[in-house]
């Protein structure tokens, strides 16, 4: 795996006239160290059509400096980015390659811009010459390699400012005060390769047009199902490192684009999306495989240490972590392996195809506010009747599958009154909300009858073992306690929900 750090960085703007004022009067700075100049040599490799760098990523190869090597960087907030290292090698390191795979697919990115840097370093140290901040000037030529532009060269200088890993972001405000009252500005790019591709790109007489807003119902349907295809595409990189809850958004995701594309079935013809769905249902099946188990390795690690230390008897928290690991293994390689292979590929080609030439029926025309609601609706009625069905169950078996199908409703009608929250506002964000707390309840109730069938398991390895069960059944009484809780307080979460002024709502 690749090296990782963390890169807090700000840039400004200079000249070969600008100096640096004196940062040693910056609060917490004992001492500014010279550290000499460097040359570097930074090969960026894109595809043609600059995937990467429409995405905000970057990928280059550099010579020179401390770090020679491929980076590849990932952005995290404004300023702020994950930069991956791995040495320097002649091709594109394995590694990055899967990496960058949900983006280039069988594209084989190549160089389109070349930088060479003369890169003046001060270190900013503290009073026991720990590192705070790494101040550079670095004067920039940038050739354009390929494409339009091919040839083009330009040059500027910048003022960078680099955390010290583990460092307190609060100060680079105090350096950034001071550059800017000796007249130093922030930079208008929020990276060397932003402004290379800007000031080497060709000049074009025509403007770009801006994007207009939606308008149709089918506008604002194909505007959700972007946001869904964009996350599935943006969240493979962090799957594939392991990245908290990288599998579990993923995963929503998935099902948020299937609901899409169940709920608002007048206006995406099913021929062309219920193909689509399948796959998308396989996705989020693999990627639930992991997920699942994670969610209930929480739940009981977390209900165990809640306990009093002398209610657990017997080795309860090493055969939590054996039995965890057993069902876990091979499950991140699994997963791996599904977004390397030719059919998740395949399916990222089809939503790309899909979304540059949607299946869009004649509904898709209407105005939102007609249409959408009656989408919405027609989820929240089968919602009802799911509800009416499980409410009408004794405590048992029967209730417990009739409140996991209400549940998988109530995840549709929520995901319906999110895609409609744009066009129709506040109501349908109501709406989505009261539904969300029902989802939240079933969902509670859905995590206990799992929960109980593994204690039910671990009992019996553990009876199997020698070792006493007690403490297996207390925490099944836990969750018996917490089922009955949630189908106590169901009732009065769907009343709100199911307040027929909130249908009146969308309807206006």
């Amino acid at each position: 795996m690749a090296d990782t750090k963390r890169e807090i960085e700000r840039k400004y703007e200079a000249t070969d006239a600008t100096r640096l004022p004196d940062l040693s009067r910056v609060a917490g700075v004992a001492r500014v160290e010279k550290r000499g100049v460097t040359e570097l040599d930074a090969v960026y490799y894109d595809t043609a059509d600059l995937r990467l760098a429409s995405h905000s990523l970057t990928l280059r190869r550099r010579t020179g400096g401390a770090d020679a090597g491929w980076h590849l960087k990932f952005p995290v907030a404004t300023g702020i980015r994950d930069e991956l290292h791995e040495p320097l090698a002649d091709t594109l390191p394995p590694s990055f390659a899967a990496l960058l795979r949900s983006r280039l697919r069988h594209t084989e990115p190549a160089p389109v811009v070349r930088l060479l840097s003369s890169r003046d370093v001060q270190h900013l140290n503290d009073d026991d010459g720990t590192l705070l901040a790494e101040v550079s000037v670095d004067t920039v030529l940038a050739e354009r390699l390929a494409g339009e532009g091919g040839g083009t060269t330009a040059t500027w200088t910048e003022i960078e400012v680099e955390l010290a890993d583990d460092g307190d972001p609060a100060f680079l405000d105090a350096v950034e005060k001071r550059l800017r009252k000796a007249g130093v500005r922030p930079s208008a790019s929020p990276s060397k390769l932003t402004r290379a591709l800007a000031e080497t790109a060709p000049v074009r007489k025509e403007k770009k047009r801006k994007a207009e807003d939606p308008q149709t119902a089918g506008d604002h349907v194909l505007s959700y199902v972007g946001e869904q295809i964009r996350a599935i595409v943006d969240l493979d990189p962090a799957v594939r490192r392991d990245l908290p809850d990288s599998v579990h958004k993923m995963r929503v995701a998935t099902r948020r684009l299937r609901s899409a594309f169940k709920t608002y079935r007048r206006i995406l013809d099913r021929e062309t999306t219920d193909p689509v769905g399948a796959e998308l249902k396989w996705l989020a099946g693999e990627l639930g495989v992991d997920r699942d188990q994670e969610v209930l390795d929480e739940r009981l690690g977390d209900r165990t240490e809640a306990l009093p230390a002398t209610l657990v008897l017997g080795p309860v928290g090493s055969r939590l972590k054996v039995w965890s690991a057993a069902r876990r293994t091979g499950s991140r390689r699994r997963i791996t392996d599904v977004l390397d292979g030719e059919r998740y590929l395949a399916l990222l080609d089809t939503l790309d195809a899909l979304s540059a030439d949607p299946p869009l029926r004649p509904a898709a025309s209407r105005a939102p506010a007609k249409e959408l609601p009656r989408a919405v609706l027609k989820d929240y009625e089968k919602l009802a009747r799911r509800m009416d069905h499980a409410l009408e169950h004794p405590p048992g078996p029967e209730r417990d599958a009739a409140m996991h199908e209400a549940r998988k409703a109530a995840k549709r009608a929520r995901y319906a009154g999110d895609a409609a929250g744009p066009a129709l506002g506040k109501p349908a964000r109501r709406f989505a909300k009261r539904v969300k707390a029902v989802q939240t309840v079933l969902g509670d109730h859905q995590d206990s009858v799992v929960a109980r069938d593994a204690l039910r398991a671990l009992a019996i390895e553990a009876h199997a073992a020698g070792e006493t069960t007690f403490t297996w059944g207390l925490l099944y009484g836990h969750e018996e306690a917490t089922a009955d809780a949630r189908e106590r307080e169901l009732p009065e979460v769907w009343a709100r929900a199911s307040d027929p002024v909130l249908r009146a709502d969308l309807k206006h």
